[in-house]
């Protein structure tokens, strides 16, 4: 073992230090790092996890990826999708793809005798992942469809149902507007209700049967108006886009659920720019308790330092024996920090106790990613940085001459 870190560990855990100044120091010390650590860890946690929920939701109502038709316009009518140029099965067969399904939408109408709702119908098939779209029900379930029957059953939003008073198995009319033709009207069930907390889906979307929309649309059976791709992981969606447009043939194309909404996105965006203002601010806090630790422990231990320059250390090594001494303060500090910040994100993400208003966050509830990888990154960090910091400082030992300072010792 060399000889500075054999003698922080000694003057470290000596118990001359429990009855003396530096005892309040150290814990000054190990109270600004758990403070960081905590802090950091909570910012970066609720951070990243509420981008991936937030991603993660709207991706798990519409697809990872959509494809479209280049005949549709910025309505919300489907245009018939080009199956021949379509390579349907290869999409399936890439690694990162879960699964697809087949809709049709079309914009419309629900109205009774309390309230009327724009809506956009979204036809789904017998491939619909029942099982994904479990997550958002509150009550009932989504309708399950047969091809070639028209099934009445919807689902529709908690603010759909709210704004007409509509409950499970309540009916209501459905108008849809039709170019150079009559309205056309129908009646369907309330099935299920479902809720993604994501305002621009729930004030609009219904899900019903895909031979409605086509009957609606004047679709022949089979025919369809885009399909949904599913990936495995979110974070896969900028690199895997790519591969499945190349074989959606050139009359389709596609939109990630990330470019679907693109003021979400930017509500996003700016949890990156409060997770590094945070951190920094907190990284400033530990690195200035720091060196007002190491510089008193200096002026404390002063006689020490004379006594180690004339028994023939260098300034180097002693600068290097402060450094370790009070980088092994800091270790208590980070344990008690992690402990205590894993402990109320694990809260947090079992019990949900923090709660958030949806219309403004497009969460309910506080979500937490205790990623290992930036647990690690955060008290690695911290450690690292203020290592660094404390070797300007440090240099302060230099200035002690060693004869004055055994003499007024």
């Amino acid at each position: 073992m060399k000889f500075p870190l054999y003698f922080s560990k000694k003057i470290a855990f000596s118990k001359d230090n429990k009855n003396n100044l530096s005892r309040i120091i150290v814990f000054i010390g190990r109270l600004s790092v758990s403070l960081g650590v905590i802090v950091s860890l909570i910012t970066v946690s609720t951070g990243l996890g509420s981008k991936r929920a937030i991603k993660e939701r709207m991706a798990d109502f519409s697809g990872h990826v959509s494809i479209r038709s280049k005949q549709s316009n910025n309505s919300y009518n489907s245009s018939m999708l080009d199956l021949q140029g379509l390579q349907l099965d290869k999409i399936k067969a890439l690694p990162d793809v879960a699964g697809t399904q087949k809709y049709v939408s079309a914009s419309g109408i629900l109205r009774n005798e309390y309230n009327f709702s724009g809506i956009i119908f979204k036809g789904i098939g017998p491939d619909f992942d029942h099982e994904r779209f479990k997550k958002f029900m509150v009550e009932g379930e989504t309708p399950h469809i047969k091809e070639g029957v028209l099934n009445p059953g919807i689902c529709i939003s908690t603010k759909i149902a709210n704004d007409l008073h509509l409950k499970v198995k309540d009916s209501i009319v459905a108008i849809f507007s039709r170019e150079d033709q009559k309205p056309l009207y129908r009646k369907f069930v309330v099935v299920g209700i479902y809720k993604t907390d994501i305002k621009l889906i729930d004030e609009l979307f219904v899900i019903g049967g895909i031979n409605h929309a086509r009957k609606i649309l004047g679709f022949s059976d089979g025919n369809i108006g885009g399909i949904d791709v599913f990936l495995k992981d979110i974070n896969d969606i900028d690199s895997d886009a790519p591969l499945i447009d190349k074989l959606v043939g050139y009359r389709n194309y596609t939109v990630k659920a990330t470019d679907e909404y693109p003021q979400i996105m930017d509500f996003i965006a700016i949890f990156d720019t409060n997770i590094a203002l945070i951190i920094t601010i907190m990284l400033l806090v530990v690195i200035i308790n720091i060196i007002m630790v190491l510089l008193i422990l200096i002026i404390e231990r002063t006689n020490s330092i004379g006594v180690l320059k004339t028994l023939g250390a260098s300034n180097r090594q002693i600068r290097a024996i402060f450094i370790n001494y009070t980088l092994i303060i800091m270790v208590p500090g980070l344990v008690f920090g992690n402990l205590i910040g894993i402990g109320l994100l694990l809260v947090q993400q079992y019990f949900g106790i923090i709660t958030l208003n949806p219309e403004n966050y497009y969460l309910s509830t506080v979500p937490v990613d205790l990623n290992p990888l930036y647990i690690v990154a955060i008290s690695l960090g911290i450690l690292v940085v203020s290592g660094i910091s404390l070797i300007l400082p440090s240099y302060l030992i230099s200035k002690i001459s060693p004869v004055k300072a055994i003499k007024y010792s």
